[in-house]
């Protein structure tokens, strides 16, 4: 697993000066008309794209690209840490709420998966899963047994374009960053509550 800790901010440098999207360059967007911690996120995000690029001309190299599933996912919608204004590039698109929060914008995000021997490109798929199913799915893919009493599902047959029997019943969040939060979501229903004593809101 590659853990990519690009695009991510400094917030001790973001407290001092006001941009803690630190890079060595901001190229190529130099010429940008834009704030430059904006220019800054956007140079992170090319040089992931970079990077991933680099890995899969390795796998193709390799003679191992076909038979390979790769995921490409975050842990969180985007954030404005470090002076970055997540409305600059829109970046939860039509969701709203950002990281740290139990809104769509804060934990909706994509899951890009790629294994060309098994997965048609262009293939969507509407399944809704977590991070704690991503263990599940790698050992079945694996063709190795899960550890047992994990609250994650193997997602492999909505990858493979087949009926997903093996569905959550619900989903669960909660966060304490900063005040407490928690949200729920049953089948298209979900409700999110702020602070302990904050009202219920229900959502479909």
């Amino acid at each position: 697993m590659l853990c990519c800790p690009l695009p991510h901010a400094n917030n001790e440098e973001g407290r001092r000066t006001g941009n803690g999207m630190q890079v060595p360059t901001d190229a190529p967007y130099s010429g940008e008309s834009w704030p430059q911690v904006e220019k800054n996120k956007a140079a992170m995000i090319t040089r992931m794209d970079t990077d991933i690029g680099r890995l899969l001309d390795k796998l193709k190299e390799l003679k191992i690209e076909e038979n390979t599933a790769v995921f490409f996912t975050s842990a969180n919608g985007p954030h404005q840490e470090g002076g970055v204004n997540p409305e600059f590039f829109q970046s939860s698109g039509p969701l709203r709420g950002i990281k740290r929060g139990l809104y769509e914008g804060g934990l909706r995000v994509p899951m890009i998966a790629r294994w060309p021997d098994l997965i048609q490109a262009g293939t969507v798929s509407g399944q809704v899963w977590t991070f704690w199913d991503v263990l599940p799915t790698l050992a079945e893919i694996a063709r190795t047994p899960a550890p047992k009493n994990l609250d994650g599902l193997s997602m492999l047959p909505a990858l493979l374009g087949r009926a997903q029997t093996n569905q959550h019943d619900v989903l669960y969040w909660e966060f304490h960053e900063p005040g407490f939060k928690q949200a729920a979501r049953l089948g298209d229903w979900k409700a999110v509550r702020s602070g302990v004593d904050g009202p219920l809101e229900l959502y479909i």
